[in-house]
């Protein structure tokens, strides 16, 4: 379905905008209004509920009192009606101009908004860049029909917005946008969709009616939604949470407090029940938000919706994820628990609390739903390749174990986690495999890969060992294996080097719909000869060796991985 938002001309939001971006803060302060000047509302308009009302005014005027006192001592109520009156209309007028400069296009090549009354921005999104399209649907507008739509960019702040669209329009305008950045051309959808009935007082007349329905009955009918591959039970996530290092922290508080409490050391209440309140309020906003939680195929990307109060879907189209990692803490491992995060670009900023939503693919999940979600995330990978990552990544090592691990030597360094600390190369992607308390692989596809990098200490030089750092976007996924073999390490990092050269000039996931064909004749975009890698210069890595064969320590803020990394 082509949205008629799509065709290139310049469009404006839904109507009702206004209403939800500051017609509810309107109302909210209108609400404090009412309810701090209640008694004497009832005592003004319902004289007989307070039958000393002679008292009361004379009260105020001995008072002095105050604007409110003004006005009723004098009669004023006319022009204070007027007053208010005013000032509405200059809000309403005010929201109304807003909305009516905000505008919107998108052409073949980008998304396009304009806003502004007196200072005009206009913000660009360019559709090659895309990194993902999330629609949002918080529950006041979800009663209304509506949602909005925001174009994730490759940048910090680089989000483009389009707050609000009814549901249905921002669905179709949502297709509109992932088809342009595959590649294909939207005049291939029209033709395949049909011509148009009526102009555009039709349409006009059909959105009317369509959205007046959608406010009288409801929400609208929903979309068509793909069948998800993992179905998660309430049970299994609120026993996630409850299953979790955070959980042991607060029961040690509690302790604290009971056993502090015993012993007279009162203050402990002050410190620790604030930060328990705000415990709870995290565990409880964590789990709704959780809630509803769908991921599924579709032609334009993995689709994953989840929030039981504003519901969020987004679509992260093919190669959009630099980084997976499969996480197990120790707590979750009788209940055979795995969670998947991944790095990708998201277009906010790193103290933004909203970010971890949109890198997290499954919360919690069984080894079978790993195995679904891991599918959809790396369509590549061949068939043969996923019992090797199943079993031997997640859960090794094991019998015919094909990781190479950190060698004997080197137990001091990782005193838990040696024998399970190793790493795996294929044509396509670097598998690092490491941790006893929270057991971990991170799956770096080597067409994503930014650089490689190389790290000796002085006691890793001692006991001729290397750590291995893969360079990629910023996100949860830290691509970091300690205390491997110098020379292993060494032959790990000419072997990353040629396969990201390799895998970086067959990578066509930037068009995934564009056909090699189409992209041979397509003007600037010619293709690389994939049989002649080694005639092309390396990547960056090659600093890195350079460091670690003359010695050099590296900077501390890239060798000093967390504690939770270091377990």
């Amino acid at each position: 379905m082509r949205s008629p938002l799509s065709d290139g001309e310049w469009h404006r939001l839904h109507p009702l905008t206004p209403l939800l971006r500051g017609g509810l803060f309107l109302l909210v302060v209108i609400g404090i209004i009412v309810a701090n000047l209640r008694d004497r509302l009832l005592i003004v308009f319902l004289p007989w509920l307070a039958p000393d009302i002679e008292d009361e005014v004379g009260r105020w005027e001995g008072s002095g009192g105050d604007p409110i006192d003004f006005i009723v001592v004098n009669n004023l109520y006319v022009l204070a009606a007027l007053v208010v009156l005013a000032v509405l209309v200059v809000l309403v007028g005010g929201f109304y101009l807003s909305w009516r400069f905000h505008t919107f296009r998108i052409t073949g090549d980008d998304v396009e908004v304009r806003s502004g009354i007196l200072f005009r921005t206009q913000r660009r999104a360019p559709l090659d860049r895309v990194q993902g399209v999330n629609l949002t649907r918080p529950m006041v507008a979800r009663l209304l029909g509506m949602a909005k739509l925001e174009v994730v960019g490759a940048g910090a702040d680089a989000n483009v917005k389009l707050e609000y669209l009814s549901t249905a329009n921002a669905e179709a305008v949502r297709a509109d946008i992932l088809r342009l950045a595959s590649g294909q051309r939207l005049a291939e959808a029209a033709a395949a969709a049909g011509p148009r009935q009526g102009g555009r007082v039709a349409a006009l007349s059909h959105t009317v009616g369509r959205e007046l329905t959608g406010i009288i009955e409801g929400p609208e009918a929903p979309a068509a939604v793909p069948e998800s591959v993992v179905n998660i039970p309430v049970g299994r996530l609120v026993g996630s949470h409850v299953l979790s290092m955070s959980t042991v922290g607060l029961l040690f508080a509690f302790a604290a407090i009971v056993v502090g409490v015993s012993q007279g050391v009162t203050w402990l209440l002050f410190g620790f029940v604030p930060a328990i309140i705000g415990f709870g309020a995290y565990w409880v906003r964590s789990i709704l938000r959780s809630l509803r939680y769908s991921i599924a195929p579709t032609p334009d990307g993995v689709r994953i919706t989840f929030g039981l109060l504003t519901t969020v879907t987004e679509i992260v189209p093919p190669g959009r994820v630099h980084a997976v990692e499969v996480t197990q803490p120790i707590l979750w491992r009788p209940a055979g628990w795995w969670m998947v995060r991944i790095n990708r670009l998201t277009g906010r900023s790193s103290t933004d609390t909203n970010t971890d939503q949109f890198t997290t693919v499954l919360p919690v999940g069984r080894i079978e739903d790993v195995e679904r979600v891991l599918r959809l995330v790396q369509p590549g990978v061949p068939e043969s390749e996923w019992t090797l990552i199943v079993q031997q990544g997640m859960a090794g090592p094991g019998e015919d174990d094909t990781f190479t691990n950190s060698p004997r030597r080197a137990w001091w360094i990782r005193p838990l986690s040696w024998r399970r600390n190793g790493f795996r190369l294929t044509p396509d992607l670097l598998l690092l495999r490491r941790g006893v308390v929270w057991r971990k692989l991170a799956i770096v596809p080597l067409a994503r890969l930014q650089s490689f990098g190389l790290y000796q200490g002085p006691f890793d030089r001692l006991t001729r060992v290397s750590n291995a750092r893969a360079h990629v976007v910023a996100g949860p996924v830290y691509p970091y294996l300690a205390a491997i073999d110098r020379d292993t390490a060494l032959e790990l990092f000419d072997g990353v080097a040629g396969g990201t050269v390799r895998a970086a000039l067959g990578d066509r996931t930037h068009r995934w719909a564009v056909t090699d064909a189409d992209s041979a004749v397509t003007p600037g975009d010619e293709p690389f000869p994939l049989d002649s890698p080694a005639q092309r210069p390396l990547p960056e890595p090659v600093v890195e060796r350079a460091r670690i064969e003359r010695g050099e320590t590296p900077p501390a803020s890239e060798t000093t991985p967390s504690e939770e990394d270091r377990t």
